[in-house]
């Protein structure tokens, strides 16, 4: 066993995921890579760790990893509030603003009860926004009309902008196309009917490859549903011919766990290389996370995940594989338990990759509780292979935890005796990878109580190996 790193204190920034030092973050705004820059702009809070006077803040990072954050980049007015939306690069000028960054953002009015899309543009890579004096660029009268989504679609139709947007009680996402940003016209709407109760935000529309043949993916962002446990992320394949979409078949979870939300993909990256980030959190229980006094702040994003398309007995499944710098190996172990909990010897940081394999044989099923301390605590990683079922338990968190967010969750992988599984952990939260990265479970936990992990084999014999990195700073 290969000692670890230190173990961060309570308040201390995640080490691989972004998040603020102070106050609130919800969704992902405005991904775009430009200037070599990945930019992440965000739900955000200047004056405080609650939800409210929604702002943009921003970061960016040259591998997705180490982030550096920068000063508000739109800020809330006494008439609106920023919400969510998307940013392009218009090197073109379209829009008239001359070679420019372009966001597009939801104009909020609580007072009102109203949401509009407006746009501002940026000549300083990012930095500073100037607000189009002729906005909203869109009004549909609605209180829920928002998240607009924007790409540059090339094909049969023509070349020309797209956005994507959505109507959130109705369940509708509606399609605008555009030559010049500024002034947009409706080109169709989507609805699905089979999802069930719950609002739709968020949305994102880009084209994939798999097996040499170019599908079209729509990410939707599924909220107050019993599919998702809450809040969550369902995506469709299918076809669009630069007016309507057209799925080929159902849709498929973007993510298992519970705290995976408003996932975006960046404008500006070639298709092969479609990254995506999303909110980790859960509207249910997102405004009760505990903070640290010192410090306050709630709210992280995931990792990046590069995405790609994968066809599965005739039907394509998107593939999300993180993105991560150069990791070192700090530990290796292996145990064999046909019964209580057996210490696996190896040392488990706050933030680190895990490599599980679990080798059930004959049994039933397996438990793995990780980051435990002499006294328990930790999370719980569990496999059944009779039903293919991964499970992760927190509910071992203290008591300064919300009730409802000790519920369980699990995912279905392929399954079978052995199987293997990489898990993420960075101070509060763990995102396992199953199936060669086509079943994800995402998850905020708490603190580490300690570095242990240990094993259990229920109804049998198991083995289990463990080997755990770290970035490499």
């Amino acid at each position: 066993m290969t000692s670890s790193p230190s173990q961060p204190i309570f308040g201390d920034l995640p080490q691989v995921h972004f998040s603020p030092r102070r106050n609130w973050l919800n969704d992902p705004n405005g991904l775009v890579f430009h200037g070599g820059r990945y930019h992440v702009y965000y739900q955000y809070n200047p004056e405080g760790y609650d939800h409210g006077n929604m702002s943009w803040g921003h970061a960016s990072s040259t591998d997705l990893v180490t982030w550096e954050e920068h000063p508000v980049a739109i800020r809330f007015t006494d008439d609106a509030e920023i919400y969510s939306g998307s940013i392009v690069w218009d090197g073109e000028g379209d829009a008239g603003f001359g070679p420019a960054l372009v966001a597009f953002y939801t104009a909020h009015s609580s007072l009102r009860r109203h949401q509009a899309q407006a746009i501002a543009y940026s000549h300083d890579d990012g930095l500073t926004w100037t607000q189009y004096e002729g906005n909203p660029v869109i009004d549909r009268d609605s209180g829920d009309f928002r998240d607009p989504k924007v790409l540059r679609y090339s094909g049969p139709a023509g070349d020309y902008w797209v956005m994507s947007a959505v109507e959130a009680v109705q369940q509708l996402v509606v399609f605008y196309r555009s030559d010049n940003l500024r002034d947009w016209e409706l080109l169709s709407e989507f609805a699905a009917p089979q999802v069930g109760d719950g609002i739709w935000e968020c949305p994102d529309l880009f084209p994939l490859v798999g097996d040499g043949v170019e599908k079209w993916v729509l990410i939707i962002s599924l909220g107050m549903s019993p599919l998702v446990g809450g809040f969550g992320t369902i995506y469709f394949v299918g076809s669009f011919d630069g007016t309507t979409f057209v799925p080929d078949g159902d849709f498929a979870l973007l993510d298992h766990g519970r705290d995976n939300y408003a996932g975006v993909s960046f404008y500006g990256l070639p298709d092969e290389d479609r990254t995506l980030i999303a909110w980790m959190a859960n509207w249910i229980y997102a405004r009760e996370i505990p903070v640290n006094a010192d410090e306050p702040r709630r709210g992280s994003m995931t990792l990046a995940r590069k995405v790609s398309l994968v066809n599965v007995n005739g039907s394509y499944l998107l593939r999300q594989v993180p993105v991560m710098t150069e990791c070192a190996v700090v530990g290796e172990g292996s145990v064999v338990s046909s019964g209580g909990p057996e210490p696996l010897p190896v040392s488990v940081p706050a933030c680190c990759r895990i490599d599980l394999t679990l080798d059930l044989g004959d049994a039933e099923a397996v438990r793995v509780r990780f980051r435990h301390g002499e006294e328990g605590g930790g999370v719980v990683l569990s496999y059944n292979r009779v039903y293919g079922e991964v499970s992760l338990d927190r509910s071992a968190v203290g008591a300064e935890f919300p009730s409802n967010f000790r519920a369980g969750q699990s995912m279905h992988i392929t399954g079978g005796p052995k199987v293997t599984l990489a898990l993420w952990t960075d101070l509060t939260s763990v995102e396992i990878f199953a199936d060669d990265g086509l079943a994800s479970l995402t998850s905020l936990v708490g603190v580490p109580d300690g570095e242990g992990v240990s094993v259990e084999g229920i109804g049998g014999e198991v083995a289990v190996t463990a080997t755990v990195s770290v970035p490499v700073s």
